[in-house]
């Protein structure tokens, strides 16, 4: 089976939540209309990665104005339990496509923060949510960590769909707790724009032979609203180049990596090659000797089945 994909390198309309979806909205219906069967968004892509601000906190203190910016944040960062789900699940139907995509997801039963990854399917509305595990380093400060349940996996009639978001990849055990699932297709939306993140996206392509989506932003600090600018001062004017890639199951490059500029990946993915990476190599198969090792991951819940 092949599958249509589009990676999608944009820059949010940062931290404005309306506007953002709007955005959204419009690149969605150009790729469904190019066939593409799976559309990916970066990680916090509603409403933007807040990549360069401290918030106001050091050790010990917080600030006004910092509290205030995460109030703003939090404001506009995407509530599942509000008219932001039917909208992004109204979006997938009608262009009758999957979307995946990164977002800070706010709650109402507690004031915290989460970084987010949607699966919404064109027919079954919103199939699940993986919220980070582990935030790195000061992400720490605004994103609070999901548990084991948050580990989610999907099998769709456009292959099996799962992933981890941006540094998570960097942990071992979360990654093989996605290659038990056999996901096929492995989602990493990231805000990591290194040039050693291709590396990171071939490699698990290969141990885990499957492929691999890495999507990221592409903005400058002239991309903020000038409200912000005393923040970013210190920061340099391209604050994230991209990286954006798309990965066979041998760790080939079948688009990107993307640098220095907007744009989307489209590729078509063969399922059969995952079948056929697995002759030489099988991390859940014959390399996975079961009788030495034993993964045991708490209240991962099983692949849900469209």
């Amino acid at each position: 089976m092949k599958v249509k994909v589009a990676v999608i390198q944009e820059s949010p309309v940062f931290f404005d939540k309306e506007k953002t979806l709007k955005k959204l909205e419009a690149l969605v219906k150009t790729y469904s209309k190019e066939g593409c069967q799976l559309i990916v968004f970066p990680e916090s892509f509603v409403p933007g990665y807040p990549r360069g601000f401290d918030f106001g906190a050091k050790i010990g203190s917080r600030s006004d104005a910092g509290r205030q910016l995460y109030a703003d944040y939090a404001f506009n960062s995407i509530d599942l339990e509000s008219d932001d789900r039917s909208r992004l699940e109204k979006l997938s139907k009608e262009q009758n496509t999957y979307l995946v995509i990164g977002v800070t997801e706010k709650q109402n039963t507690n004031g915290s923060l989460y970084c987010s990854m949607l699966y919404i399917s064109p027919t079954q509305g919103l199939l699940g949510v993986h919220r980070k595990i582990k935030p790195t380093g000061t992400e720490r400060l605004i994103w609070a960590e999901a548990a084991g349940e948050s580990l989610v996996s999907f099998q769709t009639p456009i292959g099996k769909l799962g992933g981890l978001i941006c540094w998570e990849n960097y942990m071992p055990l979360a990654r093989m707790s996605m290659y038990k699932k056999g996901v096929e297709i492995y989602i990493a939306p990231t805000a990591d724009s290194r040039e050693e993140w291709t590396a990171t996206m071939k490699h698990i392509a290969l141990e885990g032979r499957c492929f691999v989506i890495g999507c990221n932003q592409y903005y400058t600090k002239s991309m903020y609203p000038e409200k912000y600018e005393d923040s970013l001062k210190d920061e340099p004017e391209n604050l994230c180049p991209g990286g954006s890639i798309i990965v066979s199951p041998l760790g080939q490059v079948i688009a990107g990596p993307l640098f220095n500029e907007a744009g989307v990946l489209v590729a078509e993915l063969d399922l059969n090659d995952v079948a056929k990476s697995k002759l030489d190599f099988d991390v859940i198969g014959h390399y996975a000797r079961n009788d030495i090792f034993e993964l045991k991951v708490n209240n991962q819940p099983e692949m849900k089945r469209e």
